[in-house]
């Protein structure tokens, strides 16, 4: 039990509002839907709020139709000048997937800080020192504050090499040799999966070491149930602050409930700085404003098999949509089941986005394909050394697999050097199209850019140009006259959100039906024609389309991709013959009951 015989305040970063929107919702929701809370949270004296960066990024424009640069803006508004408002970054990837040049990663800051952000909390998914010194250096620059990050996971395998409490401490050690400011210093565990004892002694251990100015902060996740016992074991190892949340986005994958830790902090000697006895009030308001969302059970309840998938509640929550979406969430325990064997060959590089997205879709690879048949192009170039060096040597025998079909070799210069442009390839799309070449809009169109990913997809551009995808977890309600329909039918809908409105031209498809085929075969359709379908069987987007009508194609021949899981997956020709029809366009979502084409035997 811990006690301290002086009290001591713990200050509480507020996360409801970034990351318990990520976990339980993949950050898919309209920010006008909880700015009441927000406001309430404010008026109940909350002064430090994660509100950006993560998915909470990507998220608005990439599926809810807002500009996240405008929503930071509106918050900051809300919460006036005063408070401290948190972004989460993810080193060389900034607030993207995949690796960028400090000339991005510069912008991205310097937009940041324009936008109402005053601390930028910084992370490696790889631990390495160097690529924290090298991204943290844009942070000091534009003047916010650099909250450096130890991530911490718990391995699925013993090792005393890595993920160890000297492993950490070493990790601040290395830091402050180094010449890169630093203003904190966060514990970084975003699957929950690290043991109360290596928080004490993480804690302890760095704390001593600290010049006492720099405050040590505590993150994790509750989906191992630990959330709160690790926040005490680290409280008595001298952490200066913790995050919380607040129901409905509180606990499961998110953070524990802010009245859940006051309790355990009574008779202690230690509190909280904010008010638990306010959370009645901004729950209430969230519950009203959430009322329409589908709550997952998978992101909102714990689950201890997490010790063994270290997986963050920031990606279990998108990933759990975009299965079901797909239809494919009974693959689910497989996936699970797989991460042991994926994280040992990685390299055990620690369970933050990129890096847990990356052994996401390679478990996914290993279950749908058979183990190491595809490797997902961010977790070869991860073990081949393009993000930076993993605390473990990856297995030797994946590396060359990985070589191979990605036809890279093994890496091991600088990340950033040998990133791509994204700006000049953002900003030569925006004068293509003419749109307006603005910081924000190259920066947007940058941060959606995915190599090999076709630019009319890109997610910045499609904001720009007013024809966003919206994809909500929202509640399912039945379309009254929808058994009528036989043809897509076109609608149009109107957003308005703080003043501005938005139009949206709706698809509106009849339901599949009730013959439709089992998933992945061909079908007649009429005389000699066969139908090619989707391999998945529920919603998926179709990204390429490789054959026009009249082409002659041969038996497993790619003739289309579609987007599954944030990765593209090969639709293949299930005959030989000539394309007879091309039923669907880049960017229409296809399922396994829409044909994308036909072919004639």
């Amino acid at each position: 039990m811990i006690f301290s015989e002086s009290k001591k305040e713990i200050r509480v970063m507020f996360t409801p509002f970034r990351d318990g929107l990520q976990s339980v919702f993949g950050g898919k929701t309209r920010l006008g839907d909880i700015l009441p809370a927000i406001e309430a949270s404010a008026a109940a004296g909350i002064r430090h709020f994660e509100f950006g960066g993560g998915a909470r990024f990507q998220a608005p424009f990439f599926y809810v139709g807002e500009d996240p640069f405008q929503c930071m803006a509106t918050i900051r508004k809300t919460v006036g000048p005063d408070a401290d408002l948190q972004i989460l970054t993810r080193s060389v990837s900034g607030v993207t997937l995949t690796t960028q040049r400090t000339s991005a990663l510069a912008l991205q800051a310097k937009l940041m800080k324009k936008h109402g952000t005053t601390t930028d909390r910084n992370f490696d998914f790889m631990n390495d020192v160097d690529n924290l010194v090298k991204t943290g250096q844009p942070i000091v620059d534009s003047g916010m504050h650099h909250q450096v990050c130890v991530a911490l996971m718990g391995l699925p395998f013993p090792s005393d090499q890595a993920h160890t409490p000297e492993f950490y401490i070493n990790i601040v050690r290395e830091l402050l040799k180094r010449d890169i400011h630093f203003d904190s210093v966060c514990l970084k565990d975003a699957s929950g999966t690290t043991d109360p004892r290596t928080c004490y002694e993480t804690a302890k251990g760095i704390k001593a070491i600290l010049p006492p100015e720099i405050p040590l902060i505590q993150h994790t996740h509750d989906t191992a149930s630990t959330a709160v016992a690790c926040y005490m074991a680290g409280i008595d190892g001298g952490v200066d602050g913790i995050d919380l949340a607040v129901r409905p986005l509180a606990s499961g994958t998110s953070q524990p409930d802010v009245r859940s830790m006051a309790h355990a902090l009574k008779g202690t000697g230690y509190s909280l700085d904010i008010d638990h006895t306010k959370m009645d009030e901004i729950e209430s308001l969230l519950n009203e404003g959430l009322s329409d969302y589908e709550f997952n059970p998978v992101t909102t309840s714990p689950d201890a098999r997490v010790v063994g998938f270290p997986m963050p509640g920031g990606a279990i929550g998108p990933n759990v949509h975009m299965m079901q979406s797909a239809g494919i969430l009974d693959k689910y325990s497989a996936v699970l089941a797989e991460f042991p064997e994926v994280v040992r060959a990685g390299g055990g590089w620690t369970s933050v986005t990129p890096g847990s997205q990356q052994y996401w879709l390679q478990a996914f690879n290993n279950v749908l394909h058979g183990r190491w048949e595809k490797i997902d192009a961010g977790f070869g170039k991860s073990v081949l050394g393009y993000f930076g060096k993993p605390p473990l040597s990856p297995d030797p025998k994946v590396v060359k697999i990985a070589a191979k079909q990605l036809e890279l070799p093994v890496f091991d210069g600088d990340p950033l050097e040998a990133a791509p442009d994204t700006l000049a390839e953002a900003e030569a799309a925006l004068k293509e199209r003419g749109i307006e070449v603005t910081d924000e809009n190259k920066f947007l169109v940058a941060a959606a850019i995915v190599p090999g990913k076709n630019m009319e997809l890109n997610e910045g551009i499609r904001l720009l140009e007013g024809r966003s995808k919206i994809t909500l977890p929202l509640k399912k309600e039945p379309i009254v006259g929808a058994a009528t329909l036989t043809a897509p039918t076109k609608t149009k809908v109107t957003v308005n959100e703080g003043g501005n409105s938005r139009t949206y031209e709706v698809i509106i498809e009849p339901p599949a039906s009730a013959n439709a085929p089992a998933l992945g075969q061909a079908q007649p359709s009429g005389g000699q024609a066969t139908d090619v379908f989707s391999p998945f069987d529920g919603t998926v987007e179709l990204v390429e389309v490789n054959v026009k009508v009249g082409d002659t194609v041969t038996l497993g021949q790619v003739v289309a991709a579609v987007e599954a899981m944030k990765a593209k997956h090969d639709v293949k020709a299930p005959c030989a013959g000539r394309v007879s029809a091309v039923h669907a366009a880049i960017g229409n979502e296809v399922s396994a009951g829409k044909p994308i084409l036909s072919i004639e035997a």
